[in-house]
Parts: C-alpha cells; sequence; structure tokens
C-alpha cells in the first residue's frame, strides 16, 4: 500500500485502541494521586524558596531526555510572568552518577530520578542525595521519599504519565511560590509577603492562613489538568490515524532502503526530538534497533551555527551536511510555526527528504501551508499538553513502524 492510501482497519484499531488504553492510564493515576502531587507541589516551593535547585537524573538514552526536559521546563518557563527556577539535567555523559550527584547536591535540593528501576547508577545518585539530605523523587519503588509509580506495563504509556506528572508539578509548585505566606519559613507571619510586587499587586498581601486550601485547589487543578490531557491525547491519536499510518509507511519504507530519520526541535521539543531517536535505536520493547540521528544532540555545532549565523539554520545546515534523498525529517514544533523548523523542513523537501511535523494550536504554519508530508496535530494552546499529547503520537508511530512492512503490509 502506498503511503497515500486508505489505511487498513487493522492499523485504524490498534491506534484507537492505544488511545483508550492512555485515557484510561491517564485516569487512573491522578484519580490515585491528585492529592500527593499537590503536597509535592508544596514540598518543591519549600526548597526552592530557601534557595534549593531541582536536580535531574537519567541513565538510559530515554531518562536523559526527561532529565532534560525537566530542566528546560523549569529553568526556562513557557508560561508568560512565571519564574526561572533553577533545574539542572545530570546524565550519564557526565561520568557516574552517584559522583556527580555528590559533588553537586546541596540540603536544600531536590533529586528526581528516571528509571532508577532499572539503573544501580541511578539508585545510587538517590541514596547519595538522602544523605545529603535532599529531597528524592521517582516513579519506581527504589527507596525515594517521594514515589508515583504510574502501574502500566507500556513503556511508552509508562513514559507519557510521567511526563505528565513533571510538568504539572512545575505548572503548579508556582501556586505555592506565589503564596509565600505558606511556606515554612514564613509560618511566624501567614500574611503573604507579595515583596517588590506589593505595589502593582495588592491583593498578593492578604492574610493566608489555610495551607490545606490551597493544596485542595491543587488537587482539584490537577485533575482538570489530567482530564484535559486525557481528552487531547485521544483527540490527538483518533484525528491523526491517517497521517499517522501513512507516516509510519514513510518511515519504514526509508529505513528498509538504508534511510536514516532525522528528529529535531525546539526547547521541550527538542527534548522530545531526543526520545524519538532512542525509541528508534533501542526500544524498550525489544524492537530491531533503527537508524536515527538526534539533530538536537551536540552543542558544539548548535552553538556555532547560532553564533555565526544565526537560529534559523540550525537544522537545515545539518540536513545540508547528512541529508539523503530517501531519508526523513521528522521536526517537532509546539507553534507550527518555527523559524528554524520551517527552514528544516524546505530544505529537507529540496534535497529529496520526505518530511513529518508534530505541531500543536492549529498546525500553524506547517499544516496551513502543507510544509510537510505528514502533519499530525494536537490542538491546543497550551504546550506542556501538546508536549504530552506528542509524546504519544510519536510513541505510537515507533510501533506502527514496525507493524508495517516495506510496502504496507503486516
Amino acid at each position: 500500500m502506498t503511503p497515500g492510501a486508505v489505511p487498513s482497519l487493522l492499523f485504524v484499531e490498534i491506534v484507537a485502541e492505544r488511545a483508550r488504553e492512555r485515557v484510561l492510564a491517564n485516569e487512573r493515576l491522578f484519580a490515585a494521586e491528585s492529592e500527593r502531587l499537590a503536597r509535592l507541589c508544596h514540598e518543591l516551593a519549600e526548597r526552592f524558596a530557601r534557595g534549593g535547585r531541582l536536580l535531574a537524573v537519567g541513565a538510559s538514552a530515554q531518562a536523559r531526555s526527561d532529565a532534560r526536559h525537566v530542566a528546560v521546563e523549569f529553568v526556562h518557563p513557557v508560561i508568560v510572568g512565571k519564574r526561572a527556577l533553577p533545574a539542572i539535567a545530570l546524565t550519564s555523559e557526565g561520568g557516574s552518577l552517584a559522583a556527580q550527584i555528590a559533588l553537586l547536591a546541596g540540603p536544600a535540593d531536590l533529586v528526581i530520578a528516571f528509571e532508577a528501576e532499572a539503573s544501580d547508577d541511578a539508585r545510587a545518585a538517590l541514596a547519595v542525595a538522602k544523605n545529603r539530605g535532599a529531597l528524592t523523587i521517582a516513579f519506581a519503588p527504589v527507596g525515594a521519599e517521594w514515589e508515583l509509580e504510574p502501574g502500566v506495563d507500556d513503556p511508552f504509556v509508562e513514559q507519557e504519565l510521567v511526563e505528565t506528572v513533571y510538568h504539572v508539578l512545575w505548572e503548579l509548585v508556582h501556586v505555592f511560590l506565589d503564596h509565600r505566606g505558606l511556606l515554612a519559613d514564613r509560618s511566624t507571619a501567614p500574611t503573604n509577603d507579595a515583596g517588590a510586587s506589593s505595589f502593582l499587586y495588592p491583593f498578593l498581601g492578604e492574610q493566608e492562613h489555610d495551607l490545606e486550601r490551597v493544596v485542595d485547589d491543587v488537587r482539584a487543578s490537577i485533575l482538570l489538568k489530567a482530564q484535559e490531557i486525557g481528552e487531547l491525547r485521544r483527540q490527538t491519536l483518533d484525528d491523526s490515524i491517517e497521517p499517522l499510518i501513512a507516516a509510519a509507511r514513510t518511515v519504514r519504507e526509508s529505513l528498509d532502503a538504508g534511510g536514516t530519520l532525522f528528529a529535531f526541535g525546539n526547547g521541550g521539543s527538542a527534548t522530545d526530538a531526543m526520545d524519538v531517536v532512542a525509541d528508534f535505536r533501542a526500544a524498550p520493547q525489544g524492537w530491531p534497533a533503527r537508524r536515527a540521528v538526534d539533530l538536537t544532540e551536540d552543542a558544539g555545532i548548535l552553538t556555532a551555527l547560532a553564533n555565526d549565523i544565526g537560529p534559523e539554520v540550525l537544522f537545515a545546515r545539518q540536513l545540508i551536511a547528512h541529508g539523503r534523498e530517501g531519508d526523513v525529517a521528522l521536526a517537532l514544533t509546539t507553534s507550527g510555526g518555527s523559524s528554524n523548523i520551517v527552514a528544516a523542513l524546505a530544505e529537507a523537501r529540496r534535497r529529496g527528504l520526505a518530511t513529518v511535523a508534530l505541531v500543536g494550536y492549529d498546525g500553524g504554519r506547517i499544516a496551513a501551508e502543507g510544509l510537510a508530508d505528514h502533519v499530525i496535530v494536537s490542538p491546543s494552546t497550551h504546550i506542556p499538553r501538546i508536549q504530552e499529547a506528542h509524546a504519544s503520537a510519536y510513541h505510537v508511530l515507533r510501533e506502527l513502524v514496525e507493524l508495517v512492512g516495506a510496502e504496507g503490509a503486516v
């Protein structure tokens, strides 16, 4: 079957079932954990208010992408008006995770570990962090003070739930930071301290003494966010069945012919590109390793291009160097119109690469102008929710690549 043909009923059913699985897993996790997550947001705010930093650790390629995603979200807030919070990703490229934590972690810090159940080094890093007095967070029973277990067997669904958890923590820690009178170091003076902003926001100086009420408000917000992402994941997959299956056929045909998949994006989408490439090279399900390159990986190349030419060429120039006719370029952009993504897709087409784009909002320029051969849209204006839905889309795409043959046969 050619990439433009009607998808087979089998693949349609698979995509629809994957959507249902994700909605149910999302509902179960956040219904069970919403109050604990609200209290963890308060704990994070307490640490940040005392000058603590968030250290995110990951040993595997997939865990590295989550660690880097945490760091970029906390340091570079995408919600206008929210403060930058100190976060650092520590990965195996830097050597032993435990040794890195021993050098960097202090008693006010927070350490969050990804895939710690599969990594002796990550577990050792958590133990070192606890000995230093840092607060520890993990997603498996590995001895961390806060353990939030997704409770699913599918490693892709597990990663998506974990991503939603740390997005929610990042979004809602700001509630407690903005209600500074509820933090422990101000317990003797429960007036919410508006600080230097008092002349602009006098309501921030209102008396605050009911922590439980705020925790309950945050808990309710978590449930609303969970409902929102569950619906967006379902809508993204259900509405994108045809482009997902067509993209999977295109990618499989390219890889079987000796082609390479190139993935790229900016910020949180850059870390999604890391995850895409990790899943193609070494899928946790044990599928065959596939040729894939992460164009966001080399800081030397990226900074050289950004400094000497400009950020618009970050990915296009790399495709000039590496792209060959028959390869595939996979772009991730929440806006659907980032200039360096648009330039890279244009360069890819000039060089005879097939193009796939995961976009947000209404699809932006990429969808409106048909700048990619296959476009998957997550219709939302909320960047964390778009990225979470993108993870579902590229995970399903990865599975479909294994289910289709070079000519679309199972």
